[in-house]
């Protein structure tokens, strides 16, 4: 009898990993009656209806003042399931997964992707002159400036990195043009520029034409890295430049890019986009203009994996598809499947977050087949953890695994001492 309660008792220290959960209610003390001040009076006219009249005035004094009391008190709130961390961790709510949990965390995602479309989908700026670029200018009637321009120095097999033939915006921005002198340009437009240049030579020429226009633009660039095919620098010119051209400009998506997740920064923001979730809502990213001097980087699937482990055959980092999304039948269908013999598909269990931040703890009863149709619905995060706990059978097992040594070998011991 007393080996049945040792054992019975060390199935509840079992060796592994094991979600402990307790249930808890908000408890009401006497200061928190004394805050909700006198009862509700039409609760005291119930209980005065309470009272019979055949008990005595001291019982009745007593059962309406109890009634008094109870009618004061709130109303008990539903026991709230938590997750019992370690002992320097305070617990953590769970989040039963159902269809309505589904349906909000869907319009949470939609809002959030809306409200980054509408940030970035601003009206494009005019292309301003900035430093490095290369203009050309064109005095009509007056052939001598076609000296300056530069021409007849060119080489016959450029490199692609020299500018082409032109005037050069120094770096503090200035031109300097034969008769006008030097002009500072930079921010302003082409049709600026040539304004500013026939009032300066008018000073020389009669009525002089002008004509300017930009022969290389080298000043503004935006970034692309990560999961393309040709990562590098892009240089932006008068056209506005959309999201889809510099993932195209960069040579596409490669086999390993996460097209759920790409990080623009600009202005020292970091906005995460998701082209899959923008043409799943009619969100045309093709709306979505770059600026000069953002980056843009494609995140590998392999930075967004999410770990399966306890009973499941196959214990693995999952990785999402080409699209970005991962769902949690996808992850389970990756780790071979729970284990039918030793899991409890009861206990189904999804970790988000960190210590440091809000985690989060889901959890998904799957005893039933029916209940992987929420599972196909239920979106993973990176670097989620989803973790299947075992049955109470796997447990005492293996309580007796350790055990079953110990007992045999203090057999043995006193077979041979008798």
């Amino acid at each position: 009898m007393v080996s049945a309660s040792l054992l019975l008792s060390a199935c509840a220290v079992a060796p592994g990993m094991r979600m402990e959960t307790s249930s808890t209610t908000n408890s009401v003390d006497a200061s928190t009656v004394g805050a909700q001040g006198e009862a509700n009076p039409a609760a005291q006219g119930e209980a005065t209806q309470v009272v019979q009249d055949g008990m005595s005035p001291a019982a009745q004094g007593e059962t309406k003042l109890a009634v008094q009391n109870e009618a004061a008190l709130p109303a008990a709130s539903a026991p709230l399931r938590t997750a019992d961390a370690t002992p320097g961790t305070p617990p953590i709510a769970i989040t039963e997964v159902d269809a309505m949990l589904l349906a909000r965390l869907q319009q949470e995602r939609r809002q959030q992707q809306l409200e980054l479309s509408q940030l970035l989908s601003s009206t494009p700026k005019a292309y301003a002159i900035g430093a490095g670029d290369v203009l050309q200018i064109v005095v009509w009637d007056h052939p001598e400036f076609a000296t300056a321009l530069g021409s007849s120095q060119t080489p016959a097999s450029p490199r692609p990195s020299d500018p082409s033939p032109g005037f050069i915006v120094d770096q503090s921005g200035n031109l300097t043009f034969p008769y006008a002198g030097t002009l500072h340009v930079a921010g302003l437009r082409a049709e600026e520029i040539q304004q500013r240049l026939a009032g300066a030579l008018a000073k020389y020429f009669v009525k002089p034409q002008v004509t300017v226009r930009v022969a290389s633009y080298r000043a503004h660039q935006v970034y692309v890295d990560g999961e393309v095919h040709s990562p590098g620098a892009l240089s932006v010119n008068d056209v506005p430049m959309t999201l889809y051209e510099a993932i195209g400009r960069a040579g596409g998506f490669s086999d390993t890019a996460d097209q759920g997740d790409l990080v623009l920064v600009r202005n020292g923001i970091s906005h995460r986009l998701n082209l899959t979730r923008l043409l799943s809502q009619g969100l045309n990213p093709s709306l979505i203009f770059l600026q000069p001097g953002d980056f843009l980087r494609v995140v590998s699937r392999d930075e967004n994996n999410v770990y399966v482990m306890g009973e499941v055959n196959k214990p693995a980092a999952a990785i999402p598809r080409r699209t970005g999304r991962l769902t949690l039948a996808d992850a389970l269908s990756q780790a071979g499947s729970i284990n039918s013999s030793t899991a409890d598909a009861a206990q189904m269990y999804v970790i988000r977050g960190s210590l440091s931040g809000t985690p989060q703890v889901f959890h998904l009863d799957a005893r039933s087949p029916v209940a992987m149709l929420l599972a196909k619905d239920f979106d993973l995060q990176a670097n989620d953890v989803v973790y299947v706990d075992g049955n109470g059978l796997v447990r005492f097992n293996r309580v007796l695994t350790l055990l079953m040594p110990l007992i045999t070998s203090g057999l043995t011991a006193g077979l041979v001492t008798k």
